[in-house]
């Protein structure tokens, strides 16, 4: 009776707080967490539990799928997590197209990143302190030793804290807060936030962890300035980042003061970190003519990096239809860089948009040649042929990535609606079961999966997946009920 009284108040709780969630989520199923007395968890256990709270997040938020900003990212995660004290290195990055400076960890290596957070760091060291900040909160696993301190104080749930962190990450925790009564608001808010010691273990290990990948130091007291400023820009309102890690004199003074201890060095700057800003930037405009006007400002004027800015000037004109504008700056990028990808992708998205398809699956497959495991660009080449109707040769794309990146809802997403047009009926049943499993909506993916069962009835192989896929299905609703 007590685990469920907990469910009820976790469910409520989420329900309250986010009252806009997509018509999909009701029938989102999550975890059974139990009481204090199971808040010391293994590692197997928290990346599950992880998982499950992604699930929950996906069904309440729209992921911002831009591949090229997720390579990135992704490709910075790991590489900070190579030289982190993080054991499990299981991780799951989430890009979340929102204005607001923010990052998140969650136990089980979830890390999440809005896009605003590339309007404040100003060079890639500085947006690696925030992600190395993260990853030391993972290895250390704070969210564990937190549960373990208010089980202590017999103030909190395990189940409140999971709903503090469905909340902060996905409304911000000043409209989390308000949705609550101020009871519930006074444990939430002790909940998600990290202790004293907690951020100044995260600054230290964050710091030796960007050293060790080889990048500046400098760029964790840099960050920090950054978030001070913005907080004096919204006046007495935080932005949602230090919500959750409050940022006080002493931690930034301990920063500067670890950080002159490191050698002197010259850190080069990396342009595709600003390649991949001026894509957030424009994203969070949602402007195109906007951003045309920002980014030909950066050019006359003061600029972070003028060959971004130009990249930017490429997208922007490419989101009025300003094809030939387009490609006339961007072939200034290219003829400096003329092997670097973002660029090349640049190329051929611009083919796909006045469709010359011919062209662009050309220079999709030359490139494939030497950049095999580029998502971003097999993501590219399954939109050509989409665009040609290449259905089926879209098709094949998409699965190969499937089978390479089972966990991303978005190729799932975009296999179903391909198989569709290919006339693969049973594809699209499959495609979309697993989409709704990554999305926790388990009654949905156990329909696709029977819909596809039933066309493949004479495939035995086929069947005999569907089946096993079935019992796993039951076997993870099962082992969220017994967390």
């Amino acid at each position: 009776m007590y685990i469920r009284s907990i469910m009820f108040f976790l469910n409520r709780l989420i329900l309250t707080a986010l009252l806009t969630a997509p018509a999909h989520s009701a029938n989102i199923e999550l975890p059974a967490l139990g009481d204090t007395a199971s808040a010391i968890i293994s590692q197997q256990q928290e990346y599950e539990l992880g998982q499950a709270w992604l699930r929950a997040y996906r069904s309440r938020i729209s992921e911002y799928n831009d591949p090229q900003l997720y390579d990135y990212l992704e490709e910075l995660l790991y590489q900070l997590a190579a030289h982190s004290e993080l054991k499990d290195h299981r991780l799951s990055l989430v890009t979340i197209n929102n204005p607001s400076m923010n990052a998140f960890a969650v136990p089980g290596g979830v890390i999440g990143v809005h896009t605003g957070l590339f309007r404040y760091a100003k060079t890639e060291h500085q947006i690696a302190s925030v992600l190395a900040h993260e990853l030391a909160h993972l290895s250390q696993r704070h969210f564990a030793r937190r549960v373990e301190q208010q089980r202590k104080n017999a103030t909190t749930t395990m189940a409140a804290m999971l709903a503090s962190l469905v909340i902060a990450a996905t409304v911000g925790g000043d409209a989390g807060m308000a949705a609550m009564t101020a009871s519930q608001a006074h444990s939430m808010e002790s909940a998600m936030r990290y202790s004293r010691q907690n951020e100044q273990e995260a600054d230290r290990l964050g710091i030796q962890t960007i050293y060790a990948a080889g990048m500046d130091p400098k760029g964790v007291p840099g960050m920090f300035e950054q978030m001070l400023r913005a907080t004096r820009y919204t006046g007495s309102k935080p932005p949602e980042f230090l919500l959750t890690h409050p940022l006080t004199e002493n931690r930034v003074a301990d920063a500067k003061n670890r950080v002159s201890q490191f050698p002197l060095k010259h850190y080069p700057d990396n342009i595709e970190y600003h390649l991949m800003r001026a894509r957030a930037l424009i994203a969070i405009e949602k402007n195109a003519a906007a951003s045309l006007n920002r980014f030909n400002s950066e050019l006359e004027g003061d600029s972070l990096n003028k060959d971004a800015s130009r990249y930017g000037l490429v997208l922007a004109h490419m989101g009025l239809g300003n094809f030939d504008d387009a490609r006339k700056n961007l072939s200034q990028l290219i003829s400096s860089s003329p092997d670097r990808l973002t660029y090349l992708l640049a190329e051929i998205e611009i083919d796909r948009r006045e469709g010359k398809y011919i062209s662009a699956i050309e220079k999709a497959q030359n490139l494939l040649r030497h950049n095999s495991k580029s998502y971003a660009l097999r993501m590219m080449l399954a939109e050509v042929y989409l665009k040609a109707n290449q259905f089926t040769e879209s098709e094949k794309v998409l699965e190969e990535l499937a089978q390479r990146y089972p966990d991303r809802p978005y190729v799932w997403f975009q296999l179903a609606e391909v198989s569709g047009l290919a006339g693969d009926i049973a594809g699209v049943h499959k495609a979309r079961a697993q989409y709704f499993i990554l999305n926790g909506v388990f009654d949905k993916a156990r329909e696709q999966l029977g819909y596809a069962r039933k066309l493949l009835v004479h495939d035995y192989q086929e069947t005999a997946i569907i089946d096993q896929q079935l019992r796993d299905l039951a076997d993870l609703q099962e082992k969220m009920k017994n967390f």
